[in-house]
């Protein structure tokens, strides 16, 4: 272990209580995520996160609040780094231009980077489905704090 890999994330809930979920394939490895990802050297947390939410969803946000910080220890799936993944609440500033699937893993495309995006309800939010062990426990803290009884 080396190095910290430094990565925010964005939480966008609808006025249907459902969260933005990234379905992503990389180089033959399939995983479900928040939009987001790695800050880049000299780049602030919320100018990064704006920037991956125009590289992802080609969208503008407005970020609301901080939602949580990784506060345990976790080691990258893809590197020998050390995550810290910072996650915000965040509402976009139009609505999104995106095309939004129904099923998991729904590529249209072939190549080794692919990306789609579905809107879950945060009420059958299934924490399980959702790849890395800290957007788990924001998957968890998601249900905890806006599903509807």
């Amino acid at each position: 272990m080396s190095y910290f890999n430094v990565r925010v994330y964005g939480l966008i809930i609808n006025q249907n209580n459902e969260v933005l979920v990234s379905d992503e394939e990389e180089y033959g490895v399939r995983f479900s995520k928040f939009p987001g990802g790695g800050l880049e050297l000299g780049e602030g947390l919320l100018d990064g996160l704006k920037r991956e939410f125009m590289e992802e969803c080609n969208a503008e946000i407005d970020i609301i609040k901080h939602f949580y910080t990784t506060d345990f220890f976790e080691k990258s799936s893809f590197n020998d780094s050390q995550l810290i993944s910072i996650y915000y609440l965040v509402k976009e500033k139009a609505p999104l231009q995106l095309t939004f699937k129904t099923k998991i893993f729904d590529f249209d495309s072939e190549g080794e980077i692919l990306q789609a995006f579905r809107w879950v309800a945060i009420n059958d939010l299934v924490v399980e489905d959702i790849a890395f062990k800290t957007d788990q426990v924001v998957a968890q803290m998601l249900k905890d704090q806006f599903a509807k009884i």
